[in-house]
């Protein structure tokens, strides 16, 4: 196994992480009407003013400790419902605003149960970075109740030396939502918009369609140049929606507002799909497993439709004799493209690996790992899914590759892996 600069630093699920989401009550069952909300707004309206601020009194007295800006939050909701009626409320008092805003919002603790498989690209600001560092931003697989996957970020800052530092995360959590109406679950590409007074540290993406609704698992973020030479940051992940899985595609130019977008084609009925950072000559291209067994190589005329392909690489190594599949998206080097794969062995053992690609013709293998870049070992083993290392995305800095990583769907660690190492141990 190739030698790497573990860093000390480790990520931990942590129950305390709590969210204010809307409650969306006609997403809870199936056949109701609009009447629903309608009712619910109405008790408040009838409750006596006392009786209100008593209510709403009790509300924040248990609430608004664990959270940031809960008036506020409960008053932006409010003005969401009040849209959606027939008739606007009018002047009904700031009390019974906040408390209808109140009823629907619940409380959500995202990370409760898992922290893992992490992807990780440049800064969209990186004003003040001396040469060598790099502000990133990583994307995480985060599980709560019902196991069910939400997307949360981190900003950070790391070297061409090896070092790390993450930006402190803040108190309070905000959950990005969407416009969409109360009484109807959204379909088809929606639009995500991050609370305009929170981070992105402190933003939560929560699944929104019914192609979604158990989870947005495993995102795989690239930093895609144009060529008109714009830039927009992409990611791959699998909406699950507790029966059938869907690729889709997040979408965005500024962090702030995020489209998600149902991927079109044969290859979205299956996982792990991530693209390349630009075209390669007429094509956006991509790296798939089609057979849950083998990698392909995608080539598409849109970003949005992925169909066919060729397969490029079959399970060859005892480590990996299971399957294959990628980790994240290839990385651009002078020698050709890195990727980055995984391979399942004996006992559902996960170990990371790495396959260099021609740089004009990603479909010829140039060379691949024959052992691990990183496996799981001593304490890496234990965990919610044991014996599993895992990563959606790495990044280069200068010589060496930063790569983030998930243990044993538990936790996430970070390495510092040698490039040039690395090409030496491929064959």
């Amino acid at each position: 196994m190739l030698q790497s600069y573990d860093h000390a630093l480790r990520l931990h699920a942590d129950p305390s992480r709590v969210v204010v989401r809307p409650f969306h009550l006609a997403w809870q069952a199936s056949g109701l009407d609009q009447s629903r909300s309608e009712r619910l707004v109405a008790e408040v309206l009838e409750m006596e003013d006392r009786q209100a601020a008593k209510q709403l009194t009790a509300v924040l007295k248990d609430f608004e400790p664990r959270h940031w800006q809960t008036r506020r939050v409960f008053m932006s909701r409010f003005e969401e419902i009040d849209a959606q009626l027939d008739r606007p409320l009018g002047d009904i008092g700031d009390t019974k605003r906040q408390l209808i805003g109140a009823y629907f919002c619940h409380e959500y603790s995202y990370a409760a149960a898992a922290i893992m498989n992490p992807s990780v690209v440049p800064h969209y600001d990186q004003t003040g970075m001396p040469d060598g560092s790099t502000r990133f931003i990583m994307s995480l697989r985060t599980v709560g109740e019902g196991h069910i996957s939400s997307v949360a970020f981190r900003e950070g800052i790391a070297t061409d030396r090896g070092k790390l530092k993450l930006a402190p995360e803040p108190p309070f959590a905000t959950a990005a939502d969407t416009a969409t109406g109360e009484e109807e679950i959204p379909e088809g590409p929606v639009t995500v918009i991050r609370h305009r007074d929170s981070t992105l540290s402190g933003t939560v993406l929560f699944p929104i369609t019914a192609a979604q609704k158990n989870g947005l698992e495993d995102l795989r973020l690239v930093q895609f140049t144009h060529e008109d030479g714009s830039t927009e940051w992409l990611g791959t992940y699998t909406a699950y929606s507790g029966r059938e899985i869907q690729s889709e595609l997040l979408r965005t130019r500024d962090w702030r507002h995020f489209d998600l977008v149902p991927i079109e084609g044969a290859a979205s009925r299956n996982k792990g799909i991530a693209l390349f950072p630009r075209k390669i000559g007429e094509h956006y291209m991509a790296i798939g497993r089609q057979d849950g067994e083998n990698l392909f190589l995608l080539k598409s005329d849109s970003i949005e439709r992925w169909d066919g392909g060729d397969k490029i690489l079959e399970p060859k190594y005892p480590w990996e004799f299971v399957q294959i599949g990628n980790c994240g998206s290839p990385i651009e080097l002078d020698e050709g493209w890195l990727l980055l794969t995984h391979g399942v062995g004996a006992m559902r053992k996960y170990s990371i690996g790495a396959v260099l690609l021609d740089k004009e013709d990603p479909s010829r293998v140039i060379a691949r790992a024959s052992e691990p870049v990183l496996a799981a070992v001593k304490e890496d083993r234990e965990g919610y899914v044991p014996n599993v290392v895992y990563t959606c995305g790495a990044m280069r800095l200068g010589d060496l590759l930063f790569l983030p990583y998930g243990i044993a769907d538990s936790s996430v660690a970070f390495a510092f892996v040698p490039i040039s190492e690395m090409l030496k141990q491929l064959k």
